[in-house]
């Protein structure tokens, strides 16, 4: 993990973001909406699925709730995330949670693959770009032929003055979603917090057109941005069966 990624691993950056910034992501059902569709439309059968970077475990555990006989593998270098992702999930389904960092290379001899899906949500994109590209290679060498994988991601805006209405859009709903749960602060009060939030510093975002470019290269079919939103995009491929 890039060392500004480390902010992720206290317990008050993960607190203010599952009980605040997180609820007010713009289009989150419909996020989850098209990541199962994708799932379903791949025709693979889902015995086992990974989810990287886990967070609290809410995408893994949509695919849980569809698939309830696979086996879910979850996976952060976070344990807050982890210990969120464990109440999250409680005894449902057949699931293993895992402390790794996948931003270090051997991460992947933890796991038992081969996977029918792999998904990431709001995680790689803490990774420099050179790490990117190798993570979606290891994926890639973790999914079965039919697999699919589909990252729902925060990616580079094409300039500035559009980086600036999607921060309008996020500040409003973050002003919304805090005002629904009993907040007093204003909107300018959100608006300073949110730009001056410590989790910052670690994105390290990548348009998402040349994240496309690069899962072509690897060798993912039917890649595409299925749905995307200013800096919010889900996209992804399938690795074609041999």
């Amino acid at each position: 993990m890039a060392e500004n990624g480390r902010v992720w691993q206290t317990n008050t950056l993960v607190h203010t973001y599952l009980t605040g910034v997180r609820g007010a992501i713009p289009h989150a059902n419909e996020q989850i909406e098209v990541m199962l569709r994708l799932i379903r439309a791949a025709g693979v059968p889902v015995n086992r699925f990974l989810d990287l970077g886990c967070g609290d475990g809410i995408l893994g555990r949509a695919i849980l709730q569809q698939y309830p006989q696979a086996q879910g593998v979850f996976v952060d270098f976070s344990e807050p995330m982890l210990a969120a992702a464990r109440e999250r999930l409680g005894d449902e389904g057949d699931t293993a949670v895992i402390l790794a960092d996948y931003g270090e290379p051997g991460w992947t001899e933890k796991l038992d693959g081969p996977f029918d899906v792999v998904v990431s949500g709001y995680s790689i994109h803490h990774q420099p770009d050179a790490r990117k590209r190798e993570i979606y290679a290891e994926i890639y060498d973790l999914l079965r032929p039919g697999g699919v994988f589909i990252n729902v991601e925060h990616v580079a805006s094409a300039d500035a003055w559009v980086e600036s209405v999607f921060q309008d859009l996020f500040v409003d709903r973050l002003y919304a979603y805090q005002q629904a749960n009993g907040s007093t602060m204003s909107r300018e009060e959100v608006d300073r917090t949110f730009y001056s939030r410590p989790d910052k510093v670690a994105n390290i975002l990548a348009p998402v057109e040349e994240q496309c470019r690069w899962l072509r290269a690897i060798g993912f079919a039917h890649v595409d941005c299925y749905l995307k939103i200013f800096e919010l995009a889900v996209f992804g491929g399938v690795k074609v069966g041999d």
